[in-house]
């Protein structure tokens, strides 16, 4: 299945949860949020959140600085 994830195209098997992208992208997932087609998915929802075929998919880290 393709997926836009920050921008970028990205392969990635079906029923992949926003959980399991997440791993794959980010090592320690503290401090990070993901938004699905423009809509913030709240992290307690992120394992039953399937990705489907073509969903925009940002994740975003925050970082410290001034």
């Amino acid at each position: 299945m393709e997926l836009t994830v920050n921008g970028a195209g990205r392969s990635v098997a079906t029923d992949l949860s926003v959980a399991d992208l997440v791993s794959d992208i980010v090592a320690h997932p503290r401090g990070v949020a993901v938004a699905v087609n423009g809509e913030v998915v709240p992290r307690a929802d992120w394992p039953a959140r399937v990705l489907r075929d073509g969903d925009r998919v940002e994740v975003l880290t925050a970082a410290q600085g001034g």
